[in-house]
């Protein structure tokens, strides 16, 4: 099993996300719950989520997953709208998520995007709340270069744990710049969407990658999952169904030769030159 450090801690470079869960049918909702545990079960601890998500849904639906397992076990991580990031209001929604989610802190709390309060003031809330012990560790989401090395000059700033952005073979753009620069400061890269399917469109392989993804009896989306994971990158996709987390469970020790990456490269191309970062 693939592992990465995040927030000093040790965990698996997969991970679970929850982005449109607990938005369903009463059955549905079950299934997924099912889903989660069929991940917990099967070794994967960090689980990604955010007050966002279905306004709240899939907070409530992680807290039901995670009812009986040892709480030192799970890493859960979860972000707050740009608008909650006063010190004030960011105490406030944290407060509601940890009521969702039952839980007493959170292992990592991310500022989902950037807004209008200062980043000075953002950090100022976050180590309140580490002090408080309602969060042991604070991150960002879709952050860029420029901004990380604006938050790296305020105090505080180098404690920052993660940065969570969208990552999958079409959108590659973190690598000429952000992955080094987070790499070189050991800050945790967290990669969300690695099918691309976040934007309700699922990334189409052209036939070499299909054909290799064939050669190691791996699907489509497998072959996906895996090459996000094959350098120090924690993958947060969703699964809805067990079945679906068994498919993504069957990644984590899959490799890539060299020849095989050169073929991904050719279809999918490496940034040669800085791109604006891509969201979703």
């Amino acid at each position: 099993m693939q592992t990465i450090s995040l927030a000093g801690v040790r965990v698996p470079a997969l991970g679970i996300g929850t982005w449109y869960l607990g938005e369903g049918s009463p059955a549905q909702t079950a299934l997924e719950v099912q889903s989660l545990r069929t991940g917990l079960d099967h070794g994967l601890t960090v689980i990604d989520t955010a007050e966002m998500y279905g306004d709240g849904a899939a907070e409530t639906l992680v807290g039901s997953a995670i009812q009986g397992y040892d709480r030192s076990d799970l890493f859960v991580i979860s972000k707050f709208y740009p608008w909650h990031a006063t010190a004030t209001k960011m105490r406030a929604a944290l407060e509601a998520s940890l009521r969702r989610l039952r839980l007493d802190y959170l292992d990592l709390y991310l500022l989902h995007w950037r807004g209008s309060t200062p980043l000075a003031e953002t950090l100022a809330g976050a180590q309140a709340l580490q002090q408080a012990g309602l969060i042991r560790a604070f991150g960002v989401s879709n952050f860029d270069v420029a901004d990380l090395e604006e938050l790296a000059g305020l105090p505080g700033g180098d404690r920052v744990a993660a940065n969570e952005v969208l990552y999958n073979l079409q959108a590659r753009g973190i690598e000429y710049d952000l992955m080094p620069y987070q790499q070189k400061r050991d800050m945790a890269l967290i990669g969300y969407s690695p099918f691309g399917s976040g934007s309700g469109r699922t990334i189409r392989l052209p036939r070499p990658i299909h054909d290799i993804a064939r050669a190691k009896h791996l699907s489509d989306h497998q072959l996906m999952l895996a090459w996000t994971m094959r350098d120090r990158v924690l993958s947060i996709p969703k699964a809805a169904t067990p079945v679906h987390m068994t498919e993504n469970l069957a990644v984590q020790d899959v490799t890539f030769t060299r020849d095989e990456l050169a073929a991904i490269d050719r279809a999918f191309r490496r940034p040669t030159s800085k791109k604006p970062l891509e969201m979703i």
